[in-house]
């Protein structure tokens, strides 16, 4: 104890580098603590602060923060282990700047004395520092500990080295020279009090500090610093440096006859905190203290972007001075994938770039920046929209008739590769195509009379179609034909011609008919004939001649009429007799036949003599008046062909054809000929089964049909028959909006225009959309367990379980790769109904799969239940049972590879009591372990539980059991009964030591107590099926859980150097958790890791000032492992945001489901709110409904994601200001409630961290998630019963 009245101001640094690490550094708070007990601390006494360094240093507490001895032992206590470098020679420059100064504490007057505690060697220089502290008078002692370097020790304590200077060998042994160190500071303070108070005090101008500090010269590198001297004999002024946000500081000297100084090589736009000593021989004045913020580094100016091509642009701006260097940034402002930046980098001499292969009519957004070595200026931006593709000009229709139009326009570009057309009637769907090269003039056919068509035409180009200039134009009506006039009169006869209407007429029809009566005759002539002879007319009459043109596509020409008469009868001509015996028959044939037409063809009679031919037909039968009308048509002599229509479809028709000469009729020739029956598709296919749809396909029937009917009816679930028409030339349908596993009839009808075929039919049936499997477990007075196989598909499950009586109800929706939930809050003895529906990604829900279960009676409270011992028999039997699951598991499920060193295996069985069948070590093959099963014997008794877990505990767990020092601890326990002893304290113990606990209950064991029994969550390490032949349904499930809680444990809970632990912070911990409203902790990427749903009533939230109270670090990166849920709605929400006191937001990060984008936003140093986005094929992992973690490093340049440890974008970003302390940080805030504070989005969060560094995402392993951590599984314990319970 220190009994000197004098007093002193001790501030003490202390060494909180990585070398000491944190068991050591409690040892270092003990040693505080008995070196403060030695001291009387008051507030007008002894006063003690504290300095903790290691990278860099900071005030712990200051000499006038605490006025107790008890409160400085208590800020000892508490005192944080820091983390980091060794910077000694940094961190005594700081005491002197910070701790020993009026506002700090320190009293004028009073002896100064300054303790090191250190374990290592410096990082840096410590001498200099070291003497500024002595030249201003501050005692300095000593402490090494362990590694330290004991010349560096005395190099920096005050003389005599034998007083100042402590040395131990460990951090154990640091108690044994706090009373030696005592006595020695109570020693030198007592003298040193005395000098004080024994010499003249030095006048207060020879102390004073410099004044009128003044900076000028301000650039972005440098800036000039001059004051006014300090009184008396100045030996020399010390300047010391630093950037105000932190960081090292630097020092220049000169001598005491100079006042100014110019300090470079400065990081630009920073603000600079500049002290000014005066060190005179034996002291130092306190600082002139004062501030400069450089200047930004020279920007590039009259930024101009020109030449702005459809495709390229060029970019020219004003070279800035100094600059090394150009850096050109251009992205288009658009959310297409290109939207990703490009960068061009360019030397200090060029000012003038062209950007290629942009994207047509596209806003970009371009920045240049001058480079300075690494560093970059301010940037300089400006945009501009690409030039659409230029279309093609001036479209004009010219030579417009009824078929067809010369299309002509004017070609844009030399750069146009050539031309697409498209046209389409305006009142109609079917568009008509044309792909042509460089052209400007384009002939289109085969249109339609008197219809409006609309014409598009695309200029081509390699970057893609420009946009179509289109116009319309209407076909003009089909022509008549020309001049019908007659010649050659004769008595029964004369001659027509006409010229030709168009050159696409197909046939002309030529009626005439007596104008007093009589019956017409029709004659139809080839399309390129232009003259006829009409004979066998009545001399000296009247007749009237009709002429119209036929085209194509069947329409006709209005009629143009003709009236002539014949001449009188002239009878030069005599009749001849047996007129039909003399001339031969014409050979008749019928072919071609359709459903509605057949041809008709004949040998050609004396060609010289045939006036024309008489056809007549009709249909061979006789139950429809309108199918029995005899129809006639006469054909010019010269034709010997004629293709009858419109005709009835599968109808027997007669045809006679009879030569009409000068003279009379010839003889007749006949023939039988019949039109096809309306025929139906063919070879009905099904194919590309779905769960909602299927295509089927058909073979097209020989005859030109209108089109098809389809009609499709559910065959195995009740529904109505529904129809759809598809046209003619489509043979093939994919049918939409089915039911999934279901039947289907399916029907296709060909129409015709007489009418429709008979149907082709056949059968399909859609794909099932339904898990399979469906059985329940684990079923309890309020509880019950459903598990099945999933459906490959789904994407989510809906769950629904309700009463049979209806009277309560529960649904649910979990990912598409759950295959088992529970359900609770229950009513016990009660029917329920289990429902599952599987859906996909579009939306589409299968039918409801379904199971009915009975919870458990309400159980009658017992006592302790009474010993149960069966019979041998029964006993054997069943552990026999139990040893076959386990061999038959051992065999199958791991190789002799897995064995030692990876795997080993103990069995002990338990009644009464516990005893061990082997240990951890006793086998080390796995032929010898399966034998060793087999051989075990049933030892029989009660159902000891608790005891066997403690057995297990104390003799098998154990270094002589073949424990081994960090390898994972499974333990599976089996029973088939409740225990009859206390099982909760000791299974409490195993988990709190590292357990990990299985439980496995069969027959009357007791759920409840195997939920004690087991590790979290239950729904992972706790199985139960009603009897041991169903141990098989759980096998895969338990091996596949205890390989991965055996993997997980190998993988370090947390990694986190120096950084905010923002899960605790939170209080999303396994001991806080339950207090907080709306959270609860599922299982995580691994059993041993809980994961915690943040359902949309928890808003997380945390006072600012609790988690960041000096702010966020310049440098950081923020670490996040999440899964977005199917229920997280398609809104953005921040992840984590940081808000003022008004909501407003400073800085986090938004995820938007629905786009599909990740944000990083915050405020930079000059205020201006920035915001950088993230998209893409890496980025959209993220909302697949995996794990996935996260990090996004900010540093004062850039902000890099990295996903699942792998780097997937970066983006520039200027440095960060700082953030207010008075607002919140919140946790699944909803962007659009900035009004609403309990919006939230559910998601589930396993870690989140914010590290004080950018290279932690390079250095992280993600051994958190499976896919990335190789499965090892090192041992297991099996606890066997006994006896059934």
């Amino acid at each position: 104890m220190c009994k000197t009245p004098a007093i002193a101001d001790i501030v003490i640094l202390v060494d909180g580098s990585w070398s000491i690490g944190r068991i050591n550094f409690r040892l270092v708070r003990a040693f505080l603590e008995k070196l403060v007990n030695a001291f009387s601390v008051q507030f007008d006494k002894t006063r003690i602060g504290l300095a903790q360094y290691s990278g860099d240093p900071r005030i712990e507490w200051h000499l006038n923060a605490h006025t107790t001895k008890e409160a400085v032992i208590e800020a000892v206590k508490n005192l944080p282990y820091k983390g980091g470098n060794t910077l000694t020679g940094l961190a005594l420059t700081f005491i002197l700047e910070n701790s020993f100064k009026v506002e700090s504490g320190s009293r004028p007057g009073v002896p100064k004395i300054g303790i090191l505690i250190t374990d290592g060697k410096s990082q840096d220089d410590v001498i200099p520092p070291a003497q500024s502290l002595k030249d201003a008078g501050i005692e300095l002692f000593a402490i090494g500990v362990k590694n330290a370097d004991e010349n560096e020790l005395k190099a920096i304590a005050s003389p005599p080295e034998e007083t100042h200077v402590y040395n131990v060998a460990d951090f154990s042994v640091m108690s044994d020279i706090v009373e030696g160190l005592t006595k020695t500071v109570c020693d030198r303070v007592d003298q040193l009090d005395k000098e004080i108070k024994g010499s003249p005090v030095p006048p207060l101008t020879s102390i004073a500090p410099p004044r009128d500090l003044k900076t000028s010269q301000i650039t972005a590198r440098s800036f000039r610093v001059t004051w006014t001297h300090a009184p008396g004999q100045v030996e020399r002024y010390r300047v010391v440096y630093y950037p105000a946000s932190g960081g090292q500081p630097e020092e220049k000297v000169v001598v005491g006859t100079e006042n100014s100084v110019e300090l470079t090589y400065l990081n630009s736009l920073t603000e600079y905190q500049v002290a000014v000593f005066a060190v005179y021989r034996s002291s130092a004045s306190e600082a002139l203290r004062g501030s400069a913020t450089t200047l930004a580094l020279p920007t590039v100016n009259d930024l101009e972007l020109f030449d702005i091509t459809h495709s390229t642009m060029r970019v020219r701006w004003k070279i800035a001075a100094g600059a090394s260097g150009y850096m050109i940034l251009y992205a288009p402002l658009t959310e297409q994938d290109a939207a990703d930046e490009k960068e061009v980098k360019v030397g200090d001499s060029v000012n003038e770039v062209e950007l290629e292969g942009l994207t047509p009519a596209t806003e970009y957004t371009v920045t240049v920046y001058a480079m300075y070595g690494e560093e970059a200026s301010d940037p300089m931006t400006s945009q501009q929209t690409t030039l659409p593709l230029l279309p093609a000009r001036d479209l004009r229709f010219s030579d417009v008739g009824h078929s067809s139009v010369r299309i002509t326009w004017e070609s844009p570009s030399r750069l146009v590769r050539g031309y697409r057309i498209m046209y389409v009637k305006t009142s109609g769907v079917q568009t008509n195509e044309v792909d042509l090269g460089a052209v400007t003039s384009y002939l289109l056919k085969n249109l339609t009379s008197l219809t409006e068509y609309t014409v598009g035409v695309f200029a081509v180009y390699k970057e893609g179609e420009a946009a179509a200039v289109t116009e319309s134009f209407t076909t003009e009506v089909v022509p008549d034909p020309l001049d019908l006039r007659s010649s050659d009169v004769s008595s029964d006869g004369f001659r027509v011609s006409w010229q030709h209407a168009a050159s696409d007429v197909v046939l002309y029809r030529l009626i005439w008919t007596p104008t007093d009566g009589g019956d017409s005759e029709e004659v139809l002539v080839n399309g390129n004939v232009n003259t006829y002879l009409i004979k066998g007319l009545e001399p000296a009459s009247e007749y009237e001649v009709l002429l119209a043109a036929v085209y194509a596509n069947e329409v006709e020409s209005d009629e143009v009429v003709l009236i002539e008469n014949t001449g009188k009868l002239n009878n030069k001509f005599s009749t001849f007799k047996n007129f039909q015996t003399v001339l031969g028959r014409l050979n008749l044939r019928i072919d071609e036949e359709t459903t509605f037409s057949m041809r008709v063809s004949w040998q050609a009679a004396d060609s010289r003599n045939v006036r024309h031919y008489r056809l007549t037909y009709i249909s061979a039968r006789g139950d429809r008046a309108e199918e029995t009308v005899r129809k006639t048509a006469t054909v010019p002599s010269g034709q010997t062909s004629l293709v009858l229509q419109p005709l009835l479809s599968d109808t027997e028709y007669k045809v006679s054809i009879i030569p009409v000469y000068n003279e009379g009729d010839g003889p007749v020739s006949s023939q039988m000929g019949r039109t096809l029956p309306l025929s139906a598709p063919k070879n009905l296919r099904v194919s590309e089964e779905w769960y909602n749809r299927f295509r089927i396909s058909w073979d097209v029937p020989p005859s030109p049909t209108m089109g098809y009917r389809v009609v499709y009816q559910p065959l195995s679930a009740p529904g109505p028959a529904l129809e759809t028409f598809v046209g003619e030339d489509v043979n093939t349908m994919l049918i939409l909006n089915l039911l999934s596993g279901t039947e289907y009839s399916v029907k296709v009808i060909a129409s015709y225009t007489t009418g429709s075929s008979e149907a082709v039919t056949g059968r399909a049936k859609t794909l099932y959309l339904g898990v399979t499997g469906l059985t329940t477990y684990q079923v309890r007075m309020n509880g019950v367990c459903a598990q099945w196989t999933p459906q490959r598909h789904a994407s989510t499950y809906r769950l629904v379980i309700q009463s049979v009586t209806g009277d309560q109800k529960q649904e649910t929706n979990v990912g598409g790769g759950a295959s088992r939930h529970c359900f609770n809050n229950l009513k016990p003895n009660t029917e329920y109904k289990i429902s599952i529906y599987s859906q996909l990604q579009d939306g589409t829900e299968g039918p409801a799969v379904t199971t009915n279960v009975n919870t458990s009676p309400v159980r009658t409270p017992t006592t302790t239940p009474p010993p149960t011992i069966p019979p041998a028999k029964e006993g054997e039997n069943y552990l026999s049972v139990i040893l076959s699951y386990l061999s038959a598991t051992f065999k199958a499920r791991f190789t002799v590879e897995t064995f030692v060193p990876a795997l080993q295996v103990a069995i002990a069985q338990f009644s009464d009591d516990a005893r061990t069948e082997f240990k951890l070590n006793s086998y080390s093959d796995k032929e010898r372990l399966l034998e060793a099963i087999n051989k075990i014997s049933y030892k029989g008794g009660n159902t000891k539980t608790g005891r066997a877990i403690q057995h297990v505990k104390e003799n098998i767990y154990t270094t002589e059991g073949g424990a081994r020092r960090g390898i994972p601890n499974v333990l599976v326990v089996l029973t088939d009964g409740r225990s009859q002893d206390d099982v909760n304290k000791v299974s409490k113990e195993m988990q709190m030591a590292g357990y990990i606990v299985f439980a496995i209950g069969f027959a009357d064991a007791d759920y409840g107590e195997l939920v004690s029994i087991a590790s979290k969550p239950s729904d992972r390490h706790v199985f139960f099926v009603d009897d041991l032949d169903a141990f098989q349904r759980i096998e895969e499930k338990l091996v596949t859980f205890v390989c991965e809680a055996a993997t997980a444990s190998k993988c370090p809970s947390h990694h986190l150097s120096a950084g905010f632990r923002m899960m605790e912070l939170f209080g999303l911990v396994e001991n806080k958790y339950n207090s907080i409203s709306g959270v609860s902790m599922v299982p995580g990427t691994f059993n041993a890791f809980p994961c915690f749903h943040l359902h949309s009533n928890a808003l997380m939230a945390q006072p600012t000032r609790f988690i960041h109270p000096e702010g966020l670090p310049s440098d950081y990166t923020i670490t996040l492992l999440f899964r977005v849920l199917p229920d997280t709605p398609e809104e953005p929400f921040a992840l984590w945001e940081i808000l003022n006191k008004n909501n407003d937001p400073l800085t986090g990060v938004i995820l938007d489901n629905g786009g599909k984008t990740l944000t990083f936003f915050n405020n930079d140093y000059r205020g201006d709110f920035q915001t950088v986005t993230f998209e893409g094929p890496e980025i959209q992992k993220l909302f697949f409904g995996s794990f996935h973690k996260l990090h996004i490093a900010i540093s004062k340049t850039s902000a890099k994601v990295f996903i699942d440890c792998k780097m997937v974008s970066e983006k520039f970003i200027n440095a960060a200001g700082n953030i207010t302390t008075d607002g919140m940080e919140v946790l699944g805030r909803m962007v659009r409630s900035r009004e609403n504070k309990d919006n939230s989005a559910p998601f589930q969060l396993q870690n989140f961290d914010i590290v004080c560094s950018t290279s932690w995402a390079s250095r992280d392993k993600c051994c958190e998630l499976p896919g990335l951590v190789r499965s090892n599984l090192k041992f297991i314990w099996w606890i066997l019963p006994g006896a059934p319970g």
